[in-house]
């Protein structure tokens, strides 16, 4: 992709890997559409950007809300954007370990990138990306046997739903050990954003949209910490370039510093 000739639409961005992607994404000299929920918050981030002389712009979005998602999709399709890339960053990393845990990190880490990207889908242009900020917790060999059946090859899409929020009825019910859940509702959120992936990627083939998740590794931001081992910059240069592929990129992939890793 040539610089200055993209418009591409970040989630959770308002800090972190959000704000860094955007800034570095601007910095190439493409239009940036910078989307948080937090009205004050997001506002202050974009004009950083705009302060620093970046082609930025900010949009409401909480990506747990279909409500919120329907109102971005129909300003952008007011105004007449066309999307060269979807980065679906917005996630989230609740303390604790219950049913309210789990519904929402299921319902902002998974549901939000489907049904942000599926809503987005008519203002994709042809050779776009997406790009589904995914984690190494996420990778199946670190699964037991039975769970990593459930998941590879991944279901349709309902049936994939389905098995994220049967994670929630378990963990709800008591059972999620006994079902072979992990105790960690950010893991489950992030392993069904990866068969997520793999699922778009084949369906929108034919359209030519390269669809790849990413794994930023351990990175200093509020979620990461203050002692992770990799600086925001580095963090999110491997989600910069997914979402900067050509168009004979990869796609249905999942990606660390820019090199495939096994599902």
């Amino acid at each position: 992709m040539k610089q200055g000739t993209g418009t591409v639409l970040v989630t959770g961005a308002n800090r972190g890997l959000g704000l860094e992607t955007c800034r570095q994404l601007g910095q190439l000299g493409w239009r940036v559409w910078l989307t948080a929920p937090d009205a004050a918050e997001g506002p202050r981030a974009c004009e950083a950007l705009r302060s620093e002389g970046l082609d930025v712009h900010f949009a409401l979005l909480d990506v747990a809300s279909p409500e919120s998602i329907s109102r971005l999709a129909g300003r952008l399709e007011q105004q007449g954007i066309r999307l060269t890339a979807l980065v679906n960053n917005a996630g989230i990393a609740m303390e604790g370990f219950d049913a309210h845990v789990a519904e929402y990190t299921v319902a902002v880490n998974f549901l939000g990138p489907l049904r942000v990207t599926e809503r987005l889908l008519p203002l994709m242009e042809e050779h776009g990306r997406i790009v589904m900020v995914s984690s190494a917790l996420a990778e199946l060999k670190d699964y037991p046997h039975s769970l990593q059946r459930r998941f590879d090859p991944p279901p349709s899409k309902e049936r994939l739903v389905a098995l994220e929020w049967s994670f929630v009825e378990d963990v709800r019910a008591g059972v999620y050990a006994d079902r072979g859940w992990p105790e960690s509702a950010y893991r489950v959120s992030k392993l069904g954003l990866n068969a997520l992936t793999r699922l778009l990627a084949e369906e929108l083939e034919p359209r030519n949209l390269l669809v790849n998740a990413v794994c930023p590794s351990w990175v200093r931001t509020q979620m990461g910490g203050p002692h992770a081992a990799r600086s925001i910059e580095r963090g999110a240069d491997v989600i910069v370039w997914a979402a900067t592929l050509p168009p004979e990129g990869p796609t249905g992939g999942f990606f660390r510093n820019r090199r495939p890793v096994p599902w």
